[in-house]
């Protein structure tokens, strides 16, 4: 088991607590925040240890998870390197690019592993049909989310887009050729509403919808490829595939055929990939720990994190303009 520790217990670093105190893979020594007040009632209530010292943890761990606000992740990160500490961190991987490219360059060159918590790659429904996504040429993606005034102190994109320009790019292997982008301040000073088109130099285009004032949630991505259609709800974790096919020369009745101007027939076919329910904060942190002590492949690197957080830079910039 590896010894980690946790910095940030906010919301979701109590989510990740919780999960690295219950995994198998981890031990958890302790956490550390700011707030004294907070870090010392949830050793009360909970039993986890409380460190005031963030350095006196991380004397103590191999890992660290990072889960406090973007604007401390660059510093925490950092002081994880230079002790030679293996990181989680969470989206956004920073605050700036600048950032970003400087803990990928050094953890690289000190042999420290780091993995970005971009979960959406560890929901259930994406994982059942990422083998089905081949090439795809049109991609819509709807993150409508409830109001919730935590997290309103960034824009939209770094908040939420952000998740899908992660898929996105792991999808899409091709450059980015243009962006076009506009977004509304709604109900805070950063934009609430944002909608970003992004054409790739290999043909594929890419609509992508995200709100945080909508009245009800949803998190779907729609793949549309040669003979085929690829529908993943993020949300309701569930899934759905819709191919063609050449049509069978004798169809039984309960085939659904489609004839085109030309008279080609073909047939279509209705999959429903079959989802195996998961905790996906749970198996990224576990994929973490098996990329340290396996020497598995890191499957969000701080190169992909770093990538995500440049489009959702440049989109949040083309807003402002």
């Amino acid at each position: 088991m590896l010894r980690v520790g946790l910095v940030g217990a906010g919301h979701l670093g109590k989510i990740h607590l919780k999960l690295l105190h219950q995994s198998e893979k981890y031990e958890l020594v302790g956490f550390h925040d700011k707030d004294v007040e907070t870090g010392k009632r949830l050793e009360a209530e909970f039993g986890y240890k409380f460190f005031e010292d963030f350095d006196e943890l991380l004397s103590q761990v191999e890992v660290i998870d990072i889960v406090t606000p973007t604007i401390y992740h660059y510093d925490y990160a950092q002081k994880a390197i230079d002790r030679g500490i293996h990181f989680f961190i969470e989206k956004p991987v920073t605050q700036t690019l600048e950032q970003a490219e400087s803990i990928m360059k050094s953890s690289s060159e000190k042999g420290i592993k780091a993995q970005v918590g971009h979960v959406e790659r560890y929901n259930p429904a994406f994982i059942a049909t990422k083998g089905y996504i081949h090439h795809p040429m049109f991609i819509e993606i709807h993150r409508l989310a409830e109001f919730n005034p935590r997290g309103t102190d960034v824009s939209v994109v770094l908040d939420l887009m952000i998740h899908d320009l992660d898929i996105l790019l792991s999808i899409v292997k091709s450059e980015i050729k243009e962006i076009h982008a506009s977004g509304v301040c709604v109900v805070s000073k950063t934009p609430d509403i944002a909608n970003a088109r992004i054409e790739f130099k290999n043909g594929c285009v890419a609509n992508l919808t995200t709100s945080r004032i909508s009245m009800k949630a949803m998190r779907k991505c729609r793949f549309f490829q040669q003979d085929a259609y690829i529908s993943v709800d993020f949300f309701e974790k569930k899934a759905e595939v819709i191919r063609m096919k050449e049509a069978p020369k004798e169809p039984s009745e309960f085939d659904m055929i489609i004839e085109n101007a030309e008279g080609e027939k073909n047939q279509i076919l209705f999959e429903y990939p079959k989802i195996e329910p998961n905790n996906a904060i749970l198996d990224e942190l576990n994929a973490f720990a098996d990329s340290i002590e396996k020497n598995t492949p890191i499957q969000v690197p701080l190169k992909d994190g770093t990538e995500a957080l440049k489009v959702a830079l440049k989109i949040a910039e083309l807003i402002n303009k």
